[in-house]
């Protein structure tokens, strides 16, 4: 972003900032829904974990409200210049300043605290004076596509991204550290929106690979609400035990499937 408004200015920085977040959404998304929902959609039929397909009108209605959240994280990014340049953060652009071990480390724990940060302000949209204003457009998905991932109103996109100021008061990162960490969330939120379980039969109950999250996961929480409120990781919705409690049933029931059984219409 640094660059970008030295070399083209305030407004024209913010506006390239947010189409390459909007391309890069598409990309990302746009490939997932031409494998998955056009391309190859009868040979995953298996795999899909609703059975029927999203409506037309709701996907294009993700595609316009994730157009508006790029514009919003693309603001966020003009804020943490502001802040930079007043000397608030903990920005470096030198990685031999700490060196790359601590470049790993730094986007580890960028993943920790955003992972931690998504569970209990998820949580807080939920809370029935909180959803109408905040979280409700994310909602209106409740089959989601690949398209939902940011999917959001303008006030939840804020919310969402509110973090990474927060984060940069905190940690010391390198820019490079937040693209890695946008395009790790990004990639996990197409995943989570997939509407299509891909993760192996038995990945709910591994010991250590149940601690991620799948796409039934965050599937349930569209169809249900109220439950699985985690992003990357499972460690939140364990320990506070807001796991639907049919949870891994589902996952299990979708994992026993046979891939050529034509299980829905398609």
């Amino acid at each position: 972003m640094h660059l970008l408004i030295e070399k083209f200015g305030l407004l024209s920085g913010w506006l390239l900032a947010s189409t390459a977040i909007f391309l890069r959404y598409t990309l990302f998304a746009g490939l997932a829904f031409t494998l998955f929902y056009i391309l190859k959609k009868k040979a995953f039929a298996w795999a899909r974990i609703q059975e029927k397909h999203p409506r037309a009108r709701i996907i294009l209605s993700e595609v316009q409200h994730s157009a508006y959240t790029a514009f919003i994280f693309a603001l966020m990014a003009v804020a943490l210049y502001f802040l930079r340049e007043a000397g608030y953060t903990q920005i470096y652009t030198d990685i031999s300043t700490y060196g790359w071990g601590y470049f790993l480390l730094s986007f580890l724990l960028l993943v920790l605290l955003h992972d931690t940060y998504f569970y209990w302000m998820h949580r807080l949209l939920h809370h029935p004076k909180l959803f109408r204003i905040f979280h409700w457009v994310h909602h209106l998905s409740h089959n989601p596509t690949p398209w939902a991932s940011l999917s959001f109103h303008p006030l939840e996109a804020l919310a969402e991204v509110a973090i990474i100021p927060i984060a940069a008061l905190l940690i010391p990162f390198h820019p490079l550290a937040l693209l890695l960490l946008a395009t790790w969330s990004l990639i996990w939120n197409v995943i989570g929106h997939l509407g299509y379980e891909l993760f192996p039969k038995g990945f709910v109950h591994h010991p250590l690979l149940r601690w991620f999250n799948t796409s039934t996961h965050h599937n349930m929480h569209h169809q249900r609400s109220g439950c699985n409120y985690g992003l990357y990781f499972n460690f939140w919705d364990t320990w506070m035990g807001t796991n639907h409690p049919e949870y891994r049933n589902t996952f299990d029931q979708i994992k026993r499937r046979s891939r050529s059984s034509e299980m829905f219409d398609v």
